[in-house]
């Protein structure tokens, strides 16, 4: 089953934009869409705007601007943009992630350009007005830009989120319970290790105290902190220390020389000489002919499905 994740139309190659053109990200129609089941919206098209059209852009205050014509501030698209974004932004429940085209007034992310008098545009970035609705309306759903998804780094971060909100999901399907919270907790325990190890504490001290809440708000604190968790980078010191724990788990099955063939990969990646990947494939190799139970339901092994290589580069 593939995973429902949003997108900007003109990514997918639909000739949507200003100038009747797109921005096909061969990325996402390429390697994303063999697991993802793209949705795609152009906020500006769909609100009413006609292709091609006048361009647009962002003036005013930087967190409530309005939406005009590039050429003529007199042309105002404010209210019928903002007012289809919001009543859209409720409508994305079934979505587990969302890719937005970078810079644009309407979808945006990061580094929107807000215009001052004089045409300066304003120091403090802006977000576009449809980004900005669909994030107050669904703030723990994983978003990206599509220029940002470049970078492997942010690519794997934001994958790894998708994955989990959709694992979440599945869950919340089934029917919670604090048990099957406190799994769920346990399979991602070397996920969120790999982020910041203070906030799996947290987390954990959270679940310590469960019977303090009701099922619903106790998944709903839970799930919180874990998409704000998961939303930090991981660097190659906080994999390298989950790499040294999973080697733990195997001291006392491996030989002194598969010992020191393993320590020699971690080191080899702690130093940037190897990619992720090879230690990655190495300790599964091992927890494969040494099976462990705990280790088994670990997601970091496995966060996403292999031949997305997003460990490749990082």
């Amino acid at each position: 089953m593939k995973i429902k994740v949003g997108i900007s139309s003109c990514l997918l190659g639909n000739e949507v934009r200003f100038d009747g053109g797109h921005k096909h990200s061969r990325l996402c129609t390429d390697s994303l869409s063999r697991y993802f089941e793209f949705v795609p919206e152009c906020p500006e098209v769909a609100s009413g705007m006609s292709i091609p059209r006048k361009p647009i852009r962002l003036i005013g205050e930087v967190q409530a601007p309005k939406v005009v014509a590039v050429h003529d501030n007199s042309v105002d698209y404010t209210d019928q943009l903002k007012t289809y974004s919001e009543h859209k932004a409720q409508q994305l429940d079934e979505l587990c992630g969302y890719v937005f085209m970078q810079k644009s007034p309407s979808c945006g992310v990061f580094r929107v350009k807000v215009y001052q008098e004089g045409g300066y545009p304003a120091a403090e970035p802006g977000r576009g007005v449809y980004a900005k609705a669909v994030m107050q309306a669904n703030p723990l759903l994983p978003v990206e830009e599509s220029g940002r998804l470049e970078d492997a780094v942010l690519r794997e971060s934001f994958i790894t989120r998708v994955y989990a909100y959709h694992n979440w999901q599945q869950l919340k399907k089934q029917g919670l319970s604090h048990h099957a919270i406190l799994e769920f907790h346990a399979s991602y325990k070397y996920c969120l290790m790999a982020r910041t190890p203070t906030h799996y504490v947290e987390l954990g001290q959270l679940l310590a105290d469960a019977g303090r809440y009701d099922i619903d708000d106790l998944a709903e604190r839970y799930f919180s902190l874990l998409m704000e968790n998961l939303s930090v980078l991981a660097t190659r010191k906080t994999h390298t220390n989950v790499l040294m724990h999973l080697q733990g788990y195997l001291k006392k099955v491996l030989s002194a020389k598969e010992k020191q063939e393993l320590g020699n990969l971690i080191e080899q990646y702690r130093t940037h000489q190897v990619p992720l990947i090879v230690p990655i494939t190495l300790l599964k190799h091992h927890f494969n002919n040494h099976p462990d139970p705990y280790i088994e339901k670990q997601a970091y092994l496995q966060p996403y499905p292999d031949d997305l290589s997003l460990r490749n580069a990082i």
